[in-house]
């Protein structure tokens, strides 16, 4: 894959100097060693997402697309967690993303291998089972109440100002539009939810052709 503007020596110093520049704590020099050890795989990680992502160039990582940034910020800390444990520098990298994206993504969630984020503001991901080629939006939340945790299926989006809170179930395939919450709520597959009368919530079927304009599939 492609660095644009960048080799990986320079990417490296690059996270540090943001490192450094967020997390001003001295302990770059650490933060560098987790990072150089574990940035290949991340990259990795993120050339599987950008190959899938219709919007963006294949074989290509430009660090200053905002999302693609955001989106490598978790692979990374999240890679260096599951391989090494480090919850050091995967929390500055957790630190660094909500700062520079203002997304709370942390490193311990289990993101799937392709998703997709239109704008990162506002964006809350708690743990919870994510499907894979996900979209989000800014201000989408995934929430759990105590030991209820959300279920998201497959080529899911949601849409700007969605929450899916507690024991909800998103369908394969299922939309959720703007501004909606399920709280507690099943939401068939195939379909996008609408706020229906009080607490309900309207169904309409999916278009067919809607994942088209984010993912290669």
């Amino acid at each position: 894959m492609q660095l644009l503007d960048h080799t990986r020596d320079s990417l490296v110093a690059y996270l540090v100097a943001q490192c450094a520049a967020i997390v001003p704590d001295g302990r770059e020099d650490a933060f560098r060693k987790a990072v150089d050890e574990h940035v290949h795989e991340a990259l990795e990680r993120m050339h599987v997402c950008i190959n899938a992502c219709a919007p963006w160039r294949p074989d290509q990582f430009n660090v200053l697309q905002s999302s693609q940034h955001c989106i490598f910020l978790y692979y990374l800390s999240n890679t260096i967690w599951r391989r090494s444990g480090d919850t050091a520098a995967a929390t500055r990298l957790f630190l660094m993303n909500k700062a520079l994206n203002g997304i709370d993504l942390f490193y311990e969630i289990q993101m799937p291998p392709v998703f997709y984020i239109g704008h990162s503001v506002g964006i809350v991901l708690a743990k919870a089972t994510y499907g894979n080629y996900l979209v989000l939006y800014q201000n989408s939340t995934v929430g759990r109440h105590k030991d209820q945790i959300p279920v998201i299926g497959d080529r899911v989006v949601l849409y700007p100002n969605t929450a899916v809170i507690g024991r909800s179930v998103i369908g394969d395939d299922a939309v959720l539009s703007q501004g909606v919450s399920a709280v507690n709520k099943v939401v068939p597959p195939g379909v996008i939810a609408f706020r229906g009368a009080g607490a309900d919530l309207a169904f309409q079927p999916r278009p067919d052709d809607l994942l088209k304009e984010y993912f290669r599939l």
